[in-house]
Formats: C-alpha cells, sequence, structure tokens
C-alpha cells in the first residue's frame, strides 16, 4: 500500500517500504516482536504501527504524519519539510532502533588482531553490545603474517558485478569438407589479449591453437591479421573476424608441374606497375609459404569480394602461371565451365593486402613472384599468432568475373547454434544475485605496497 507524501517525505516514504518489505523486519514490528526500553522506544513504537497499518490494510495519512512528527522531535536534522538523503535517514533510523530495543549504538570502535587464523568469519556478531562487525584481513606475502581489523557497521557499499564478456562472431576457415565455413558465436573477455580469443577459438574449431591465424575479412577484402600480444577490446570492430586454419603440410617435390613460362597479360587484363623479383632472388627461395586470398572483382569504390576467402600452401619458387593454376583449382567447384590456364595469359592481378604494402602488384611476367622482397618483408611483418603467413588480393576484371563465375557472391556460411545464444546471451539485461555482489565485496585483493 502506498504512504502519503506530507511535503518532500518521499525519503522517509521510501526508507519505510524498504523496511516494510524486508521480511525479517516487518515479522518484528508488525507482530511487535520486540522489547522496546520504555517511553525512549517512540520511534520504533511509531514506526511499527506504521508497518503494522500497511500490511493490514489500515494505513491513514495521520500516521505518517505522527511518524514524521516523532522524527522531528527526536532529530532536529530532518524537522520542517527540506529535502534529505534516503540512506542518510535510513542509517539514523536503523541506529535508533539499536538503541531503543535495548543495545548500545554502534560506536565506531576498532580492534587490531595479530593472531593468524582467527576464527571470526568476515562477517560476525559477537553481540547485542556491540553489533554487526566486519573483519579485514592482510596477509604478508613474505612472512604470512596475518593482521585483522574489525569494524561495526550498519551498512555496506556493494559493488555490482559487471558482465566481462561480449559476444563476438567468427567464421571458421577450416580444412574439413563437413566443415569448411562455419560461423561461431563466442563469449570473449572484455579485457585481454588476442592469444585468449586464439585459444577459444582453437577448442571450438577442435584444432590446435598454434595453427590459427585470425584476420579481419571487409566486403573488400582482406584487411589484417591479429597478433597475440593486441588488446582483444577492439578485435573484430573494423571488421568481421575469421580464423583461418593452414592445409596440412605437403611433402617436398609435390608442386605443381613447370610450365614453359607465363603469359602475356593481353588488353584489359593488364594491371598497374606491377613489381618484379627476378634481380632481387634471395638465395633460399625454396620452401614452402602460406597465403590467405580474396578474390575481388570491380574498381575503387565499386571493389567487391566475391566467393569464398582462400588458404594457400605454396612453394616459394612457383611461377606466376603455377600459381593461377593453384588458385582456379581451389574455385574449381564455383567456376561455370571447366578453365585452362595455360596459354590463357593472366585472368586476375595480385596484389599484396592488409596494409603492409597496398599498392604492391606482383608481375605476371616474373617468373618467381612469391620470391618478391616485399612478400618477404610481408612474413615478417605478419606478428606472432599462427603461423607465418601473406595476405594476397586477387582481382578480377568485372567482365572476366561475369563469364567464368556469373553473379556469385560472397561465400555462404552456415551459422551454428552459438551464434543466437550469444546474442540472446549479450542482449539481455546483466543481472546478479546479491549473494554475487558479497562474493565480489570480500574476493581478495593483491594490495600493492612499497617494498621494504
Amino acid at each position: 500500500q502506498g504512504l502519503r507524501n506530507l511535503g518532500n517525505t518521499c525519503f522517509m516514504n521510501a526508507v519505510v517500504q524498504c523496511l516494510s518489505n524486508t521480511a525479517p523486519l516487518a515479522e518484528l514490528l508488525a507482530l511487535g516482536r520486540y522489547r522496546a526500553r520504555g517511553a525512549r522506544a517512540e520511534v520504533t513504537h511509531r514506526l511499527a504501527a506504521l508497518v503494522r497499518a500497511l500490511w493490514t490494510h489500515d494505513y491513514t495519512p495521520q500516521l505518517s504524519a505522527e511518524f514524521k512528527n516523532i522524527v522531528s522531535k527526536h532529530s532536529a536534522q530532518f524537522r520542517g519539510n527540506a529535502q534529505h538523503d534516503a540512506l542518510e535517514f535510513l542509517l539514523w533510523l536503523l541506529d535508533r532502533m539499536h538503541e531503543d530495543l535495548g543495545a548500545t549504538s554502534l560506536a565506531p570502535q576498532t580492534r587490531v588482531s595479530e593472531e593468524v587464523g582467527d576464527p571470526v568469519g568476515e562477517f560476525s556478531h559477537p553481540g547485542m553490545g556491540r553489533g554487526i562487525r566486519a573483519r579485514s584481513s592482510l596477509t604478508c606475502p613474505r612472512c604470512l603474517k596475518q593482521s585483522n581489523t574489525f569494524d561495526p557497521f550498519l551498512c555496506i557499499s556493494l559493488p555490482i558485478p559487471l558482465r566481462q564478456t561480449r559476444a563476438l562472431n567468427v567464421t571458421l576457415v577450416l580444412q574439413c569438407e563437413r566443415r569448411r565455413f562455419v560461423r561461431v558465436g563466442l563469449a570473449v573477455p572484455l579485457s585481454g589479449t588476442v592469444a585468449e580469443l586464439r585459444k577459444i577459438v582453437a577448442r571450438e574449431g577442435c584444432i590446435p591453437p598454434e595453427q590459427v591465424i585470425l584476420a579481419e575479412v571487409s566486403p573488400q577484402g582482406l584487411l589484417r591479421s591479429l597478433g597475440d600480444a593486441e588488446e582483444l577490446g577492439t578485435a573484430g570492430e573494423r571488421a568481421p573476424l575469421y580464423a583461418f586454419q593452414p592445409p596440412p603440410a605437403r611433402r617436398t617435390g609435390c608442386s605443381l608441374p613447370a610450365s614453359p613460362g607465363a603469359a602475356q597479360p593481353e588488353g584489359p587484363h593488364r594491371g598497374p606497375a606491377a613489381a618484379r623479383s627476378s634481380d632481387c632472388l634471395h638465395r633460399g627461395a625454396g620452401g614452402r609459404i602460406l597465403l590467405l586470398l580474396c578474390n575481388t572483382a570491380g574498381t575503387g569504390p565499386h571493389l567487391a569480394r566475391f566467393g569464398p576467402p582462400l588458404v594457400l600452401q605454396e612453394e616459394r619458387g612457383v611461377s606466376w602461371e603455377q600459381l593461377q593454376q593453384s588458385i582456379l583449382a581451389q574455385l574449381q567447384a564455383l567456376l561455370r565451365g571447366e578453365v585452362q590456364a595455360q596459354g590463357t595469359g593472366a585472368l586476375f592481378r595480385i596484389r599484396l593486402a592488409g596494409g603492409s604494402a597496398p599498392c604492391t602488384y606482383l608481375s605476371p611476367q616474373d617468373p618467381r613472384p612469391l620470391c618478391h622482397p616485399a612478400i618477404h618483408r610481408a612474413l615478417q611483418l605478419s606478428g606472432a599468432g599462427g603461423p607465418p603467413h601473406v595476405k594476397l588480393t586477387v582481382e578480377w576484371d568485372v567482365s572476366t568475373k561475369e563469364l567464368l563465375f556469373g553473379n556469385l557472391q560472397e561465400e555462404v556460411v552456415q551459422d551454428a547454434d552459438s551464434v543466437q545464444l550469444q546474442q540472446q546471451a549479450h542482449g539481455q539485461q546483466h543481472s546478479c544475485t546479491l549473494d554475487e555482489c558479497f562474493q565480489l565485496y570480500t574476493k581478495e585483493e593483491q594490495v600493492l605496497g612499497t617494498p621494504p
């Protein structure tokens, strides 16, 4: 039942309603289960009458007026019709009830005990004369000596546990035909590093963490790879996040057959000035290199990605034509018909992506395009986290793309159930129990002090 506002008495009404809806106090007051100290207990008697009237539907504004007058009589602070703080009034009222019920007022007494293993808990009630006390313990990390401080209290400012995770969707690009592309929903920490995210993704994809390559992929292609030391807070905010699993290592000597030479690009397929590596090959041109590729069509602001992102593992010494054959082999299922790469010239342009060298194009005339120093620099800049790799963008002319792939758009990705579950879980208002607030309040902390 509501309480009448007598003029800026909302602070008082709020406190009365809180006490009236606290079951142990409501029973104590409404049922008269208290022993007050004679006429001095006017405040408690009036409060009890007010609470009893609320529960028996016998409330009249006169009861509020009488309670207000008694409060003004015993506390000059709350006289008149000025506004007051509800918490201030609650503390005064509880302390007054404490005196009325025969206990001494809670003075700010403090006792320090140097005993180790004091049996008193975090909160104790040693007697009405001392009230409820909180124990604060400090333990020296060197000598393990413990100091216990006991402070009486009427109220505690409890912290509210905040949500420690956020929902993040990650598209897995796996080497499993039955589960090649799948988008999963993850609960990732709000703080931490990308290394933690790599472990979460590895568990979700059932692959070793050291095999996971995390990269942001926009509608225009690959943007950047994520290193383990990066902060996790901004991961996936610029563009959707992809997790790539490298293909299994093949035996040395199993590269594509050598071709007589790369054909010259013709007509509209001739790209911008491309880099050459003929004069700057490294002596260690052998070995394999891991490539992340995205296919795009169009130019400038109309550049758009199509088809799935690719993961290739190639010999550093492959020719342009061999590299082109490998890319077409990965796209075989998407082609309208069979394409014979040999003798057709350069069907597309290839440039380095990811910001390290955005305008560096590989040359079809280069006998070993993957040995160019720009590729070597990109490998060095790939950062710690997952296998070293190079990000490439395969640029197709719109006419060639339409001829070979039709109106193919981006890859079709299946959403796992976890995507919707995580969105629902993090979309709801965060709630917590009072017990969780107390657990956070009493959580052990490491106090940083000045070394002796």
